[in-house]
């Protein structure tokens, strides 16, 4: 279940992957650290969360 997340946003809870938009590559998603700062291994770019 999603909940509150840093600075008053809503976070997407526990658990989960990123995912890279470019080529498909998932990764597994780091507590405290946003998909969106994440490069993807395989192609370097920004990785998003799976939802």
């Amino acid at each position: 279940m999603p909940g509150r997340g840093r600075m008053g946003g809503f976070g997407m809870g526990l658990g989960g992957n990123c995912i890279c938009p470019k080529c498909g590559a998932t990764a597994v998603h780091q507590r405290g650290m946003p998909c969106t700062q994440q490069k993807c291994p395989k192609c370097g770019s920004i990785m998003t969360r799976e939802m």
